[in-house]
């Protein structure tokens, strides 16, 4: 986990992240200042180690001297390229514009003061400062994307013309002889205010274009069968559930890890900002993209424990029908046929990852539990597996307000895919204060929060029965590199050249 650790909790911005040689860098913007990319390093992209700081806003009078903005990172033979969004003081930060800078080594970065950067957003596809009526340009969250020998730089923008609130495009300009030549929008939707932080991916024969939505604050993604094709929606293009934002693509070896920061509010710009663990980015059978749960987690395990070693299931609230069996050593089976039950056994630790298999019968209600204490105040998962619905919700008493003594508060949603048997494997990560929650190998849930911090775990019932296959609870390792390791890593980046990816 990552986070600002100064005087707000928020501090950290739009991320970029990129892997040279066995280390990951993670450059992010500093709130509310914006005003310098700030650097970190890790060797398993879950903990991280700040070093020197990469770029700051330029000197007064210069194009970049009120704010620096979302950025990109490519390797280009060797040399690094950072193309990033500046902002100035003369013209009030209205006008976004991109510049860049360059590295041998992800330390040490020099600014282009050369044609065609900084670059500022033309006619006659996009809002400019002479046709808008907002007073602000939106020409932000640059990407680097080379096609057949061609290079291009997509970017958030906006059409000159249509409903002020609807104009939100993925720009794009190619770059040629010193020159930024503006194309027509690769993507133009009609229906959000600015596509932020884009970012392009082809995968086999596929192109996916990514962007992160304000509105909701999701992140969505659409297809096309061409580079500038026409890109088209799924019945569902969420690619991440509320909360995650301003995501990005890297890649490890043969993986594609996608990352993006959590907001813990219901406004971008006013929450607190954390960076979760990446998840591993794929296509399945109907050519849809999927979040599969990082492979490094496997790597943190220290110690698996089965549930049948546990204590015998505690149910919490005395329902007289509610009753629960081991079947065999691999088999447990809790239900309740008249109103609700929770059954909890002692978590082996704080940080689990506990995997296995669920197989609900009846038409009622289920879940899983997590951070409990014995009076039930705890995580709930709710699980609809008749229509394929995951919530999870912080559930519990609240003795500050005799009028409302409850918690009870829907922080996350999404669906998944039902099984006609209600069969499903499932694997629930509690790291610190980051929740990851799969559901037949797909990510549905991913958040930060730390409101609860209870000692059990457990399964509830309301007029269902779940039978649980082959569970396991494993413990996951929280050390982080230590101080001297840290300081060796820095040392050895700071002076030698980082070998390309």
């Amino acid at each position: 986990m990552y986070s600002g650790r100064g005087f707000r909790e928020s501090e950290i911005g739009d991320i970029e992240i990129i892997k040279a040689g066995d280390t990951f860098h993670l450059f992010h913007l500093i709130l509310p200042n914006h005003d310098y990319i700030a650097h970190a390093i890790s060797r398993d992209c879950i903990n991280w180690k700040r070093v020197k700081n990469a770029l700051w806003v330029g000197d007064p009078g210069e194009w970049d001297d009120d704010m620096l903005w979302t950025m990109n990172i490519i390797n280009n033979n060797g040399t690094y390229e950072m193309y990033y969004t500046g902002l100035n003081q003369k013209e009030h930060g209205l006008y976004q514009k991109i510049g860049k800078a360059v590295s041998k080594d992800l330390m040490e970065w020099k600014k282009v003061e050369e044609p065609p950067f900084p670059i500022e957003p033309r006619g006659p596809f996009y809002e400019t400062r002479d046709n808008n009526n907002r007073e602000w340009v939106s020409f932000r969250d640059p990407f680097i994307f080379d096609y057949e020998g061609r290079h291009y730089i997509l970017m958030c923008a906006r059409s000159n013309s249509g409903v002020m609130s609807r104009r939100g495009l993925v720009g794009i300009y190619e770059l040629q002889d010193g020159e930024a030549v503006p194309l027509p929008p690769l993507f133009y939707p009609r229906v959000y205010d600015d596509i932020e932080c884009p970012c392009l991916l082809e995968i086999g024969s596929q192109f996916y274009l990514i962007g992160s939505i304000r509105e909701d604050i999701k992140v969505h993604y659409w297809y096309a069968d061409s580079f500038m094709g026409e890109y088209q929606s799924f019945h569902d293009n969420v690619l991440m559930p509320q909360g995650n934002y301003a995501a990005r693509v890297t890649r490890d070896g043969g993986r594609y890890l996608l990352y993006c920061f959590y907001v813990s509010g219901e406004e971008v710009e006013n929450a607190h900002r954390y960076l979760p663990p990446p998840k591993e980015l794929s296509v399945d059978d109907h050519g849809k993209l999927v979040l599969r749960s990082y492979y490094r987690w496997t790597e943190k395990i220290t110690r698996t424990v089965s549930m049948e070693t546990l204590a015998k299931l505690i149910p919490i609230l005395n329902n007289p029908t509610a009753e629960h069996v081991r079947k065999t050593p691999h088999r447990w089976r809790m239900s309740s046929s008249n109103g609700y039950e929770i059954f909890l056994f002692k978590s082996p630790g704080r940080n689990i990852l506990w995997s296995g298999t669920m197989r609900v019968t009846g038409l009622g209600k289920c879940g899983f539990v997590f951070e409990s204490d014995l009076d039930g105040n705890a995580y709930y998962i709710s699980l609809d597996v008749v229509q394929g619905l995951a919530q999870i919700r912080l559930w519990g008493v609240n003795p500050d307000d005799i009028h409302r003594d409850y918690i009870f508060k829907n922080i996350q949603s999404n669906n998944f895919r039902p099984s006609p048997e209600l069969l499903h494997n499932f694997q629930l990560i509690r790291y610190g204060s980051y929740i990851e929650f799969s559901i037949d190998g797909e990510v549905i849930i991913s958040l930060v929060d730390a409101s609860y911090n209870g000692h059990f775990c457990g399964i509830y019932c309301e007029s269902a029965e779940v039978e649980l296959i082959d569970p396991e609870i494993h413990q996951l390792n929280d050390t982080e590199l230590d101080e001297l390791e840290n300081f060796q890593l820095f040392e050895e980046l700071h002076h030698a050249p980082i070998p390309s990816p």
